[in-house]
């Protein structure tokens, strides 16, 4: 096991570089920024620092232990992973996460620097387990946003990091990637809803109370909402 192995998990290895273009594209992140990973039994491929994402290929893709740790001797020559393994780790530890997915996206940036929350603006929310937490910030890298952010991600999928993105987790890495997605849209709805508040006559944006999320979780539960029948979580 060790950075730049491009030996082992191809298919994990081109996931990963396959999300991360589309991660620019769909405008999560810009130019080498966030970062994603997947969980392969007690390995965790991530993707490395400081290489941008269209320039990014298979063999750069990091392999690690449960506990950050390499194989080997250190390569100068290697990638480095991702300065938020910590975080990546901390989610793998707190929650059943087989993908991680942690984005720079503006709606949701914007939004961090605003709120403690995102409320449940859409029905949709349930997806990420209800309303968002925003977690207080901290540097990025660092031990403390591990822990806040998992802190936050409580009875949730997804977290939000004050002033720097948010952090989601799945059973796939297409899971977890389609909930930064409707995190990022949720966000902007919000800034829609509060947009229009008072032009008609409503003060503040309404939002769905904890029965109305109730109401439609137990709904998506009945009907398998987002699932293909003979195939599991629809990607």
């Amino acid at each position: 096991m060790g950075h730049g192995d491009s030996g082992g998990h191809p298919g994990e290895r081109e996931q990963l570089v396959r999300y991360s273009v589309r991660m620019l594209d769909d405008g999560l992140a810009t130019g080498s920024a966030g970062n994603m990973s997947i969980r392969a039994g007690d390995q965790v491929l991530i993707t490395p620092s400081g290489i941008a994402y269209r320039d990014l290929r298979r063999a750069d893709i990091c392999v690690i232990g449960l506990q950050g740790e390499t194989e080997g001797g250190p390569d100068e020559l290697a990638p480095v992973p991702s300065s938020e393994t910590p975080m990546h780790l901390a989610v793998y530890a707190a929650t059943g996460a087989r993908a991680v997915v942690h984005t720079h996206s503006p709606e949701v940036i914007a939004l961090s620097s605003v709120y403690d929350e995102l409320p449940a603006i859409h029905y949709a929310i349930v997806s990420l387990g209800g309303p968002v937490r925003v977690a207080d910030y901290t540097r990025f890298g660092s031990d403390y946003l591990a822990r806040v952010a998992v802190a936050a991600m409580d009875g949730r999928t997804a977290a939000i990091l004050r002033n720097h993105g948010a952090v989601c987790y799945g059973s796939t890495l297409a899971e977890a990637y389609e909930r930064a997605l409707l995190l990022e849209w949720l966000a902007r709805v919000h800034r829609l809803a509060w947009s229009l508040a008072g032009c008609g006559g409503r003060p503040e944006p309404r939002v769905l109370t904890e029965a109305e999320l109730a109401e439609v979780s137990a709904e998506m539960g009945r009907i398998h909402y987002g699932q293909t029948p003979g195939r599991g979580a629809s990607e």
